[in-house]
């Protein structure tokens, strides 16, 4: 079945970085376009990024847009969020799954587990 494993999350300090992780299985990753999303306490999960499925074209949400890179790795079946000078605001759990082709800040198939990002002011 689809596993979707992130990591790479922690506490971090305004104007920090971290680097997320998505490692997958069960499917044919190098076929599908990723996405990475987001969800902030009481609120609903919001699109951030998504990468096609060569690497060649990405999307960006309009409040990461400069300061987020999303990349990926087909031979390690891995997607990655390169977060730059974070914000108390981009404070959340992370979560990667694939996207639809047509609509590639939506989503489709099962979530993993997440990986919480903590930004202090």
């Amino acid at each position: 079945q689809v596993q979707l494993v992130e990591s790479g999350g922690g506490l971090v300090q305004a104007g920090g970085s971290l680097r997320l992780s998505c490692t997958t299985s069960g499917f044919t990753f190098s076929s599908y376009p990723m996405g990475w999303f987001r969800q902030a306490p009481g609120k609903e999960r919001e699109f951030v990024a998504a990468i096609t499925w060569s690497g060649g074209g990405t999307v960006y949400a309009d409040s990461v847009k400069g300061r987020f890179t999303i990349s990926r790795d087909n031979a390690k079946n891995t997607v990655y969020l390169q977060m730059n000078s974070l914000k108390p605001e981009d404070t959340a759990v992370y979560y990667c799954n694939r996207v639809k082709i047509s609509v590639m800040t939506t989503a489709f198939g099962s979530w993993g587990q997440g990986t919480q990002v903590t930004v202090s002011s």
